[in-house]
């Protein structure tokens, strides 16, 4: 295994930073999991690949763009009309996929060394994310385990509620810095933590 640096390195301030008049609004992290993979399902298989997911993840996914589940160590969610992000903690997810999958029902791409992985927690994480993203952050509207892909200008993001109050976010690596920068300057008024 090759232990890839993290783009974030340059501009990683770990400790407190913004305004904590009120106490830390949000939490902010790099998650670096193991397995990063998309699953395309061809028309008409959804269903077998959605259960070809459930065999190589042990993840229950719903059936439909948006729907989703989030356990501690696993999540997946529907980011397109049969096309599916599956996060691991573990290595080796895409190799199980591919394993389930047969090329006549889909295809499964490796994104791992191409994305990041970061999280925002806390009671003002909904607040920060809307204003970078044109989405009903509230819990009615995007319940735990679902999720959105979106973008903030040029910057393509999968975004997955997977707690009341966190969100994980999957973007493009080269655009990782950058975001992060962002995200920070967005989060400085409720006052963040960079863990």
């Amino acid at each position: 295994m090759v232990e890839m640096l993290s783009p974030l390195q340059p501009v990683w301030r770990p400790g407190s930073h913004g305004n904590f008049a009120d106490g830390v609004g949000v939490v902010l992290s790099e998650t670096q999991p193991g397995s990063i993979v998309q699953v395309t399902a061809w028309p008409g298989e959804e269903k077998t690949v959605i259960a070809a997911i459930r065999t190589a993840s042990g993840l229950s996914l719903p059936d439909g763009a948006g729907g989703g589940i989030a356990t501690e160590t696993r999540a997946a969610f529907g980011i397109a009309p049969g096309k599916f992000l599956v996060v691991s903690e573990d290595e080796g997810l895409a190799d199980a996929l591919v394993q389930a999958i047969p090329i006549n029902l889909g295809t499964v791409t490796d994104l791992s060394h191409g994305r990041t992985a970061l999280r925002i927690a806390g009671p003002k994480a909904e607040w920060v994310l809307q204003k970078f993203f044109a989405v009903d952050f509230s819990l009615p509207a995007l319940p735990v385990g679902s999720g959105v892909a979106t973008n903030h200008h040029d910057i393509f993001a999968h975004i997955q509620r997977t707690g009341e109050d966190r969100f994980d976010l999957t973007i493009f690596r080269s655009f990782a810095r950058a975001f992060w920068t962002a995200l920070c300057h967005a989060s400085e008024e409720v006052g963040y933590e960079v863990r």
